[in-house]
Parts: C-alpha cells; sequence; structure tokens
C-alpha cells in the first residue's frame, strides 16, 4: 500500500448502533482500520479519533457531538473520515448540525466526497442517502415494535424481566427467581397487611436481602412502589397500555394484590411516623375533619388532639388511656350474643351452598363457551388452507376470536381464584365478634390497633366523644344490638 505525506488534518468517527456490536469486536476495529489506511493512502493526518456505541435513533450521542465540539475549536480541521453515511447520521438534526460546520465528509465505503464546493446533484444525492438512512431506521424500530407486540399477544412478557423474575435464554420467556421470587411474594404480604409505609417496607426488603436484578443493589422506594403497581406478578401483564393474561407462573395471589392495592390506594397514609402511638391515623375531628395527632408529654403521657391544619376548631385533647377506653366501648358494642352467632352462621352456610351452585353453573357456562371460540378458530383455519376464505378475514376473525378466549381464560381464572369457603371467612368473622370485648380487653396495644382497623372504617371525636363508622359486616351487628332485631337486620344483607 503506497502513503501519501500528509498535507491536510482530519478527524476519524466509528459507531455501531448497540453494544451487542461492540462486545463482538469486529464492527469498530474494522472501521478504524478501513479509515486510516485510507487516511494514509490520500495524505490525510488523523488529529483526533471518535467513538459511538449506542443507538443513533436518539440524538445527543456523546463521540459524535465531542467531535462537533473539537471541530468548532479548531477551524483548521475540516475533514471528517467515515465509513458510510448511515454510520455519520441517522436523523435529520444531527444531518443539519454537520451541515451547519462547512466541513467535507469523506464516506469511504461509498466511496464519495460531499463538501461546501461539491455540485447540487451531489448535494441532493447525499440529501436523499440520509433520509433512506432516516427511513431504514425507522422501519427497524418498527419491526422491533410489532415483534414485541406479538410476543404480548402470545401471553409472553417482551421484554427484560422485572425484579422477582429472570429470562430465560433459550426459551425467550421469563420465570420465577428462585433467589428474589420468594423474596417479592414476601414484601407483597407484608404490605398487604397494612403495617408498613412505603420507606418502612424499602427498609425490611432490604433487610430480607431483596436487591434489584442488576448490580445487587438495594431497591429504591420508587422502585418499591412501581413493583406493588405492576400486574405481572399475579400472571398478567401491561403492555403498550394494554392488560395481556400472561403464560409465566404468578408469585402472588390475586387476593394477596387487592390487598395491597387497598393499602396502596388508601389515603391518608399519615398515620406512618417515627414513633407511632397507639392510635394514630385512627381518628378524625368532628368538627373540621383534620387528622386527630398524637403527642407525648412529660416523657410519659401520650395526649390526641385536632392537628389544626384548618385552624383552631375548638376541639379538645384527650389522654391515651381514656381513648382507648372509648374505643373498648365501639367494640364492645358489635359483639354478638352466642346464640345470635350460632343462627347466623347457619344463614352463611346455606348462602355457600348456593353460592358454589353458582359458581359451578358459570364456571361450566364458561367452558362451554370456551370450546365453541376453539371450534370457530380450527374451522376459521380449515377454510383459510382450503382457499375458501381470504387471508384479510382471516387474520380479522382470528384476533377476534383470540380476544374472547383470552375474555373467557381471565374469567374462569378468576372464578378459579375465587373459589373459597363464604362460610369459612363467615365463621371467622362471627367468632371475632363474639369474643370482640375480651380480644380488645385482653391485648397489647399493637393488637387492638389491628382490632379496631378490622371493626372501624372511620370514627370522629369531638370534645370526649366519639362517633364510629363501622366496617362491613360490623355496621350490621352493632345496628342488631342497638335494635335487638336481628331477623331484620340479616335478611336485608344475607351476604
Amino acid at each position: 500500500m503506497q502513503t501519501k505525506r500528509p498535507t491536510h488534518t482530519a478527524v476519524l468517527y466509528a459507531r455501531v448502533s448497540s453494544k451487542d456490536q461492540e462486545r463482538e469486536g469486529f464492527s469498530i476495529p474494522a472501521q478504524q482500520k478501513l479509515l486510516r489506511q485510507y487516511a494514509a493512502t490520500h495524505g490525510l493526518a488523523v488529529v483526533q479519533e471518535f467513538v459511538d456505541v449506542e443507538t443513533a435513533k436518539v440524538t445527543g450521542r456523546t463521540g459524535f457531538g465531542a467531535m462537533l465540539t473539537f471541530l468548532k475549536a479548531h477551524a483548521d480541521c475540516q475533514i471528517i473520515l467515515v465509513e458510510k453515511t448511515d454510520r455519520l447520521y441517522r436523523n435529520i438534526k444531527d444531518w443539519t448540525r454537520v451541515d451547519e460546520l462547512d466541513v467535507s465528509l469523506h464516506f469511504v465505503k461509498e466511496n464519495t466526497i460531499v463538501s461546501p464546493e461539491s455540485r447540487s446533484s451531489e448535494k441532493f444525492m447525499h440529501g436523499i442517502k440520509v433520509l433512506v438512512a432516516k427511513q431504514y431506521s425507522d422501519n427497524l424500530s418498527e419491526e422491533v415494535k410489532k415483534g414485541l407486540q406479538e410476543k404480548a399477544e402470545q401471553g409472553h412478557w417482551p421484554t427484560v424481566a422485572p425484579v422477582g423474575y429472570v429470562n430465560n435464554r433459550e426459551t425467550h420467556r421469563i420465570e420465577p427467581d428462585p433467589v428474589r421470587g420468594p423474596l417479592v411474594a414476601k414484601v407483597f404480604e407484608l404490605y398487604a397487611s397494612g403495617d408498613y409505609s412505603l420507606g418502612a417496607l424499602r427498609q425490611k426488603a432490604r433487610e430480607v436481602g431483596l436487591t434489584h436484578w442488576r448490580g445487587d443493589r438495594a431497591l429504591t422506594k420508587s422502585e418499591i412502589h412501581r413493583m406493588l403497581q405492576n400486574p405481572i406478578y399475579t400472571g398478567d401483564f401491561v403492555w403498550l397500555g394494554k392488560r395481556h393474561q400472561g403464560s409465566h407462573t404468578p408469585l402472588i395471589t390475586f387476593d394477596t394484590w387487592e390487598r395491597a392495592q387497598a393499602v396502596l390506594n388508601h389515603k391518608p397514609r399519615g398515620r406512618y411516623c417515627k414513633q407511632r402511638h397507639a392510635f394514630m391515623g385512627l381518628l378524625t375531628c368532628a368538627r373540621c375533619g383534620c387528622t386527630m395527632t398524637a403527642e407525648q408529654k412529660k416523657g410519659k403521657y401520650v395526649y390526641y388532639r385536632c392537628t389544626g391544619f384548618k385552624g383552631r376548631c375548638g376541639n379538645t385533647y384527650i389522654r391515651e388511656e381514656a381513648l382507648s377506653k372509648l374505643l373498648g366501648s365501639t367494640v364492645q358494642a358489635v359483639q354478638l350474643p352466642p346464640d345470635v352467632a350460632e343462627s347466623l352462621a347457619r344463614c352463611l352456610k346455606d348462602a355457600d351452598g348456593q353460592m358454589e351452585r353458582e359458581r359451578l353453573a358459570a364456571q361450566q357456562r364458561l367452558e362451554d363457551r370456551r370450546r365453541k371460540v376453539l371450534a370457530k378458530i380450527d374451522r376459521g383455519y380449515d377454510d383459510y388452507v382450503e382457499g375458501r376464505v381470504t387471508e384479510d378475514f382471516w387474520a380479522r376473525k382470528s384476533e377476534q376470536w383470540e380476544d374472547e378466549r383470552r375474555a373467557v381464560d381471565a374469567q374462569l381464572a378468576r372464578l378459579a381464584s375465587s373459589n373459597g369457603s363464604l362460610a369459612v371467612t363467615g365463621e371467622k368473622t362471627l367468632e371475632l365478634a363474639k369474643q370482640a370485648d375480651l380480644l380488645y380487653k385482653t391485648q397489647d396495644s399493637a393488637e387492638q390497633r389491628r382490632l379496631l382497623e378490622t371493626v372501624l372504617s372511620n370514627c370522629t371525636f369531638d370534645r370526649g366523644s366519639l362517633s364510629p363508622t363501622y366496617s362491613s359486616p360490623f355496621d350490621l351487628f352493632a345496628r342488631g344490638n342497638e335494635t335487638g332485631d336481628w331477623r331484620r337486620e340479616w335478611d336485608s344483607n344475607p351476604r
């Protein structure tokens, strides 16, 4: 190879479109070797080399930007050596930025030089190449999106597995992470209990060893929040705004998911504080609607008062011991006599049997509907193969049938997850109601709080008196105890 004595200076630019190409180790070195040989043959001295290993779809590439800055600062260097057009830029903005420099572009593989002195026809052809490169980039992006969308339609998570799952490189599917998967399920259970704020949950996740899949670092509070909102752990997932029924193994039950969402969406969350008093967050001011807060006096006495966020309302404060007695009376109001509890248990058992018969009937109807949809798909495919229907007709109808099948499968899954005994749940509630007063008086403050959260949905305080609002079905128990007419109360709400 004959070389010439350098007479002009130039910069060299090489780029690959992904880090995978860089790791393969052929693209960047090959470009650099080609461009250096070209410079030596044409008497050009390469004063600086710039490299990018990232997508050109997004402007702001590090090496590209550094090259433009260098050329602006060195007016004597006005030549760029690059392999071909799509190596230098793939979008109109990059083309405009380079064009503003009035430099000469040497596209070595294309054997083309474009400079400010080039003829208009040469510049026109160069512009066409830039547009073709952009179209290639756009088309590649569209094809990737189509592939990911098709994968999602088939029920497979199309990208990097979230925390708790791992990507199987052989099957191209996600699988439960044997280490982090059980920890994710534990974090959901902890949060669903309602005993943790997001900050406290993050600390707990760190303690049990739940880390990010990349770098084994602790999860941030925002990552914990996004994880709790992600339905992928139930077996479903959302892709491009559409919910799909996934084929992967769920990490949590749908019941755990719903309980976690109830806690996540519960307002207000102001009860979580560094020093958590027994009844913080359970009371609101009856006069102005503000939260009742607690504060400690003289290092041992705890008082509850209105926060006064909306201004002074005239409400009084109350000692924690006195408040505990008042709250005990609200629990006493829902305690059931044994004979009433037994009568209600019999009603629940009858209702449970009826609900199970209805569930089985609904399941049978859905399974029949699923068989019919599958039969339609099979017949439609046979018609398409035999040429009795067009490809467009088959594509449109098969998509409709698949959507219907997925909807039926989702309903069957919900029916299966709801296959719990109403009588068992009811018996536990009735057993709690029979011993509510005794449990409250014999338990510590943490368990008292848990009992109050179960029984009450809201409670207001006004100058020494409470006005409780009971959760269902404890509202029925309180009303039945007050009126004595249990038959009417139960008939009005049989379940």
